[in-house]
């Protein structure tokens, strides 16, 4: 049985999900959704949220905060790649960061730089100089 498609609302809701964590590799906070798309209460995303949840268009991958992931539902593979690809954003910026801490020394950090900066390679982003 396929999924009842998203409703303009609940659609909107998904799209705010998708593009934040595409830009922060990391869910939005739910005052961060009240925000943006101007909801009256925190409870009324909550309640936005755990619908889209009961339905397969979202995943909470635990009780953390920040541990939304948009999917569509029934169809192979999709939430895989989502979820995939929120982790590589993620392990991506855990490789910057600790670029930027090994860089203050960086003749003695030679070796890890080169190692962090093959691992930006091989997911196919910018290597930094």
């Amino acid at each position: 049985m396929d999924a009842v498609r998203p409703t303009k609302k609940q659609k909107e809701l998904l799209n705010f999900i998708d593009g934040f964590i595409k830009g922060y590799g990391y869910g939005p906070s739910y005052r961060e959704i009240m925000r943006a798309l101007d909801y009256k209460s925190v409870s009324t995303v909550a309640t936005h949220v755990n619908g889209l949840i009961a339905r397969g268009w979202l995943l909470k991958r635990d009780n953390s905060a920040r541990s939304l992931v948009v999917r569509m539902p029934h169809t192979e593979g999709t939430a895989d790649v989502v979820e995939k690809t929120t982790i590589v954003r993620t392990a991506e910026q855990q490789i910057y960061e600790k670029l930027r801490e090994l860089q203050p020394n960086a003749e003695a950090n030679a070796h890890q730089i080169a190692v962090l900066q093959e691992a930006l390679g091989i997911l196919g982003y910018q290597r930094p100089e």
